[in-house]
């Protein structure tokens, strides 16, 4: 446990986004939605997401968007290698791409993300950590990382 993969979850008209991160080990899935895509504020954002979890990460894959170009920010603040995907290959992130896809489920391409609420997206991101997953063993990510932090603190 402890590799990530990361993406943004664009609105329409560009009109704000979702920064995704999932776990692979566990399809553990942390959201934050952020009104513009610039690099600092996705930066900020996944700092802000990932901090909790901070002895959980390890690495952090991501696309070649220009929105993380801050990435050694990122390292440093969270002590996590950052690694980029291949140009054109999102199967080098397929975990986060699928996450991405149950999201549009929700939130279809047509969504303004400066219409929906913070509260919004913390619901539907309990609901996908809360769904058990046949790759687990029909356990649920969120259950998997609360008994991987017991672990870390024992």
């Amino acid at each position: 446990m402890g590799d990530w993969e990361i993406d943004l979850v664009i609105g329409k008209g560009h009109s704000g986004a979702l920064v995704t991160i999932v776990e692979r080990a566990t399809s553990f899935t942390v959201s934050m939605r952020i009104n513009d895509k610039s690099a600092h504020t996705v930066t900020m954002a996944t700092i802000a997401l990932l901090a909790p979890f901070k002895d959980m990460v390890l690495t952090i894959t991501a696309d070649n968007g220009k929105e993380f170009a801050y990435h050694e920010l990122i390292t440093q603040a969270l002590g996590a290698q950052v690694y980029f995907a291949d140009p054109y290959s999102s199967w080098q992130r397929g975990l986060n791409e699928n996450i991405n896809g149950l999201l549009r489920q929700y939130w279809p391409k047509s969504t303004d993300f400066k219409k929906v609420s913070a509260n919004d997206v913390s619901a539907v991101i309990i609901e996908l950590n809360d769904r058990p997953r046949k790759k687990l063993g029909y356990k649920t990510p969120a259950k998997l990382v609360v008994e991987h932090m017991a672990a870390i603190a024992a």
